[in-house]
């Protein structure tokens, strides 16, 4: 237990308020958390899995009315509604304190109080950044246990500073009309409410990595970036490092864990997982950009991963992980999920609680959100850099989407600030699994758009701030798309661990190894310069999605001009140039 005075009077502050039977404060031993899990068992909460197949496994189920992240319900408590931004929901910081505080009044009554402390980084780490969770759920004590840094070393490393961000999780009634994840950026404060599902209650993740640590390295001079970060290993044993930042449904987890194509492998290229979901990035003391992974897991989409997929993310699994809302394999005590493999189980129970038969049932078993919650050094290609302190130098910036026909399969920007231009416009296109219409562009700077924890037009200009304190220094920065179609709606590019080649040439950019043409969007590969070897593709399909369209070109500035015009005076001088030249260059 800490001698922090700030924590201690926060705590009792809450303990007032919530009225826990008890209090209990995580220590991250392995002793405690195995009490917990066998309490957690005895309540129900979870239940064991088979202990040979799937050895420190458990499942856990969700009420019906609390699957993900619920974005109408999560809100930016800055002091002034315009620090928020228009792409983000604004509440009046002491107005909305009063609210939770009555929505959390006696919630305790009859539970524990568990205090994490936990650290988001390596312990000790300059990057690195601590919090405190007061929690209700066993379930979320486990999950912490997993996804950050908990107990003891996390205190010592605190000291009796008072730089750590607070964090209050009730589950109430688990009432979705009183449901509130909200962020007071200026008080370092997080409270969510009538929630128990991960993304909304596993504070250290999206709520505090991202809306909280946004601000903060804005403030501080630093990123915090919804980014995978991938080591690639070349046969001369050289590591070089880059960040990718992707929405939903474009592949960011399989190409955080790739696997080389056959004839790489065999050359000895080999590829290293730092982070899947996060990075933080800031200025070394060599004047280049470094980053970390500030968690400690993975929390993944269990349907669709599978051993063709993600061979990696299926390993990850197999040992010490939570699963939630999935099936229940009652044969063997196992899990399953649509999209693991072609045989589902027939005795089983599917995500709620309802005996299910996968041979007959027309309705799906596991959630389409169903998740896993995996120790990241459980991954087979986990970076030995994983948990070091000092992070690791990054060479390139990538931004992608999912577009069927304008964005070429790869491009690099003209300058940083021309990167940071082509990560504002980032867009995918509403496919038929998602609801309304097909083909609609949906932007998401960066991948930010539901993480930005202020205003997007200041998110852009501190990028723009970014590229000036780092120079020549700066990584370069690339656009990737794996999802051109043919004229029957099929992907052309085979993805997946191929992308590793387009990877390969992105380097051997930042090395100064390859030309490039020079195009109205940027620098785009001489077909010749990407390795097809062992690949059944031809030249001239590499030629056609390395192609420029320009009145799709076109169409698309005007598109980025309707969403730039959001941000009204806030735009940074810089985008609206970049807007510019690219319509120029079109012409």
């Amino acid at each position: 237990m800490t001698k922090n005075n700030s924590v201690l009077k926060w705590l009792e502050e809450m303990k007032d308020l919530v009225v826990p039977d008890q209090v209990v404060w995580i220590d991250g031993s392995e002793e405690q958390l195995r009490r917990l899990r066998e309490e957690s068992c005895a309540t129900g909460e979870m239940i064991a899995l088979n202990q040979e197949k799937l050895p420190g496994c458990y499942l856990h189920r969700t009420k019906e009315n609390d699957v993900a992240r619920v974005e109408a319900r999560t809100f930016i408590c800055s002091r002034r509604e315009e620090d928020a931004g228009p792409t983000n929901n604004w509440r009046e910081p002491q107005e909305t304190y009063r609210m939770l505080y009555d929505i959390a009044r006696g919630s305790y009554r009859g539970r524990t109080m568990y205090v994490i402390p936990y650290s988001m980084g390596p312990v000790g780490s300059p990057f690195s950044k601590i919090g405190y969770e007061l929690t209700d759920s066993i379930y979320v004590v486990l999950n912490m246990a997993i996804m950050t840094r908990v107990g003891t070393a996390v205190e010592e490393a605190l000291g009796d500073s008072e730089d750590w961000v607070r964090g209050l999780h009730c589950s109430c009634e688990v009432d979705a009309e009183k449901r509130y994840i909200c962020h007071f950026p200026e008080d370092n404060t997080i409270i969510s409410v009538n929630s128990a599902y991960g993304g909304n209650v596993l504070l250290g993740k999206k709520c505090f990595a991202l809306r909280i640590a946004s601000y903060l390295g804005r403030n501080e001079g630093w990123m915090a970036e919804h980014m995978l970060i991938l080591g690639i290993e070349n046969p001369q044993g050289e590591v070089k490092y880059v960040t990718a930042a992707f929405p939903s449904a474009c592949g960011k987890t399989n190409l955080a864990m790739l696997i080389p194509p056959e004839g790489y492998r065999a050359k000895g290229y080999k590829v290293w997982t730092v982070g899947d979901d996060i990075a933080w990035m800031r200025p070394g003391p060599d004047g280049r950009l470094w980053a970390v992974n500030p968690e400690n897991g993975f929390f993944g989409v269990a349907p669709g991963t599978n051993q063709k997929s993600n061979p990696n993310a299926l390993a990850t699994t197999q040992k010490g992980t939570i699963f939630t809302n999935v099936v229940h394999n009652l044969d063997d005590n196992t899990v399953w999920w649509e999209g693991l493999d072609k045989n589902p189980p027939e005795n089983a129970i599917d995500w709620k609680g309802n005996p299910w038969n996968g041979k007959t049932s027309t309705e799906k078993g596991a959630h389409p959100n169903s998740r896993f919650t995996a120790p990241a050094k459980n991954c087979p290609c986990i970076s030995k850099e994983f948990d070091s302190g000092k992070g690791v130098p990054i060479s390139a910036i990538i931004f992608g989407g999912r577009r069927a026909q304008t964005t070429p399969l790869v491009y690099q920007s003209r300058s940083w600030e021309h990167g940071v231009f082509v990560g504002s416009i980032m867009a995918s296109e509403t496919t038929a699994a998602a609801t309304g219409a097909v083909g609609v562009v949906r932007r998401d700077p960066m991948a930010m758009l539901p993480f930005c924890g202020y205003h997007m037009g200041d998110y852009f200009g501190h990028w723009i701030d970014m590229g000036r304190k780092l120079g020549d220094k700066a990584p370069k920065i690339f656009n990737v798309n794996w999802f051109r179609v043919d004229e029957e709606g099929k992907f052309i590019w085979p993805g997946f661990g191929d992308n590793l080649r387009v990877l390969e040439w992105i380097l051997a950019r930042c090395d100064g190894e390859v030309d490039a043409e020079e195009t109205p969007i940027g620098y785009v590969p001489h077909s010749k310069d990407i390795n097809l070897e062992g690949l059944d593709f031809t030249q001239e399909q590499l030629e056609d999605i390395l192609a420029i369209d320009k009145e799709k070109w076109m169409q698309e500035a005007k598109g980025i001009e309707e969403f730039y015009g959001k941000f009204g005076g806030k735009l940074p001088k810089e985008l609206r140039e970049q807007l510019h030249t690219l319509e120029e260059n079109l012409k």
